[in-house]
């Protein structure tokens, strides 16, 4: 990774993203010195500007970033770290420094469609159950998500939560390949429900 500190005197801006949430949670700066002993500690360390050295983010709070991916911009000027953070961010007690809730794992269901299971249909693997689906056809896809619902409806009427969390868990997967095998994003079904909600 190349990073160009020379523009702004050796500090670059970095922007902190949960991995999960994809929620902006925090801007800082780094020097080389800061980037080096994040990269080899996996925790998020800046410069502070007004401390003048370098500062570990939750080193007095504890709640530390830890580092799951680090990106450059197209001018490699700036610096976007995904992190897994423990507790909450800002020094207020905020989720994030922009005052916003860091909530919703959402996201991750357009990750698992586009990413995972597109994959698995356009570069089959034997030992895929979701490859050996699409070989199936629609047919057969349809039928698994018409008995991932009866099983989830059995679950419902039960006091189970893990049971009826799996079964949900199951009925979402079988979903989305459905939805891949009929060539349809899931963005599309998100755009009918905002358009009903107006």
């Amino acid at each position: 990774m190349v990073v160009d500190f020379n523009k702004q005197g050796g500090l670059v801006p970095v922007v902190i993203q949960d991995i999960e949430t994809y929620k902006v949670l925090m801007l800082g700066f780094m020097n080389e010195e800061a980037l080096e002993k994040t990269t080899n500690e996996k925790i998020v360390t800046f410069f502070s500007r007004s401390k003048n050295r370098l500062w570990t983010k939750g080193e007095t709070s504890g709640n530390f970033l830890y580092v799951k991916e680090i990106l450059t911009d197209c001018d490699n000027d700036t610096i976007l770290i995904k992190v897994k953070p423990n507790g909450e961010v800002c020094h207020t007690g905020a989720d994030t420094c922009f005052n916003e809730k860091n909530v919703g794992k959402a996201l991750f269901l357009n990750y698992l469609q586009n990413d995972v299971i597109r994959e698995r249909k356009e570069n089959p693997k034997e030992e895929s159950y979701t490859s050996n689906l699409f070989k199936k056809g629609v047919n057969k896809i349809a039928q698994k998500v018409g008995e991932e619902a009866v099983e989830l409806v059995i679950e419902a009427k039960d006091n189970d939560d893990d049971l009826f969390k799996n079964e949900a868990a199951d009925l979402v997967y079988h979903f989305l390949i459905l939805l891949e095998e009929k060539n349809i994003n899931l963005d599309d079904v998100i755009d009918i429900l905002k358009q009903r909600h107006k």
